[in-house]
């Protein structure tokens, strides 16, 4: 226990030394840590990854200049899978300006609109997406609304336009006649080093993290992987990479009339099976770059019809007919 003065002691002379005993510990007054110190100091640790919660960016209303094209993300939530019979309920799009380089702007419109179906949505709907019949009851997307963000659009983009497209243009015809590109299939985002290819992974590994499966926020959190950088792999963003591939011409080579018995073959190539009934040939078919079409017609002559003068149907795709249904 630490001694007290002693009053009756000799008084100190002037060059005594004098060593008095402290009864409480120092204490030291620090400035309070707010998120964001926090969070880097976690991540400098080498021990923690911090993830920040995706705040939309600001819409504008006078765009900077030099970027002249307009682009739109589009996202929906639907009761199912199938376009010809389930229904969107919601529909979240933003549109935001870009240059030919593939350099993003500016957010210039936002909108998001949620729409009653005809039949209750499914509990697994619901589970995925949190929108419930008691959301939806009485709500109307506004179309007058998509269409004024849509019109000026040069490119509409979606993270698997093949699923979004058909249900778009089966909602409305503000869709059709749009050049479309597909965020999944049409950047190499294993090369960029994320683990997949699903919104939440790409989110994820890009340090946020978003309210997923709902319309817009997806397409915020879409808009940002796209603008970001590919961590040193290249300087191209993945918009960039996603602009340039959509300009690309494909080819659909349709094995129409092939060997039964050939089935195996082409299913191992990566040929996929149409029955007919969405207006295709009813055959097997393909999608490829323009490039590989003439390798791939001496694999069908050579392999699968086993003929040289084999001629299978060939369809030229672009952007504007692409992920059609």
């Amino acid at each position: 226990m630490a001694s007290q003065l002693d009053m009756f002691a000799a008084p100190f002379q002037p060059d005594d030394d004098v060593v008095v005993p402290l009864r409480e510990s120092l204490k030291l007054r620090r400035r309070p840590l707010d998120g964001e110190r926090m969070a880097r100091l976690l991540e400098e640790s080498g021990s923690y990854r911090v993830l920040r919660k995706l705040v939309g960016r600001q819409i504008v209303d006078i765009p900077r200049p030099g970027f002249p094209r307009i682009g739109a993300i589009v996202d929906t939530e639907t009761t199912g899978l199938d376009h010809s019979k389930d229904e969107i309920i919601e529909i979240g799009a933003v549109a935001f300006t870009f240059d030919d380089n593939g350099h993003i702007g500016d957010v210039t419109g936002v909108y998001g609109g949620l729409q009653q179906p005809t039949a209750p949505i499914p509990a697994d709907i619901t589970r995925l997406t949190g929108i419930t019949d008691e959301m939806v009851a009485g709500q109307l997307i506004d179309v007058g609304a998509l269409r004024a963000l849509l019109e000026p659009a040069d490119l509409v983009v979606a993270h698997n336009a093949g699923f979004d497209r058909p249900f778009c243009e089966a909602f409305s015809s503000v869709f059709s006649g749009k050049a479309w590109a597909c965020s999944v299939k049409e950047v190499d985002w294993a090369a960029r080093g994320f683990e997949g290819t699903k919104l939440g992974y790409l989110i994820g590994q890009s340090g946020y993290f978003h309210n997923g499966h709902r319309a817009v926020d997806d397409c915020f959190a879409l808009l940002e992987v796209l603008a970001g950088g590919a961590d040193g792999v290249t300087e191209a963003t993945a918009f960039a990479e996603l602009l340039k591939t959509s300009q690309r011409s494909r080819v659909r080579i349709y094995a129409e009339h092939s060997p039964f018995d050939m089935k195996d073959h082409l299913k191992a190539r990566g040929y996929r099976w149409s029955d007919g009934s969405d207006g295709r040939p009813k055959s097997w078919w393909i999608e490829i770059e323009e490039e590989q079409l003439a390798a791939e017609l001496a694999f069908l002559r050579s392999e699968i019809y086993r003929c040289k003068e084999a001629d299978p149907p060939v369809k030229r795709l672009t952007a504007f007919d692409r992920y059609k249904a």
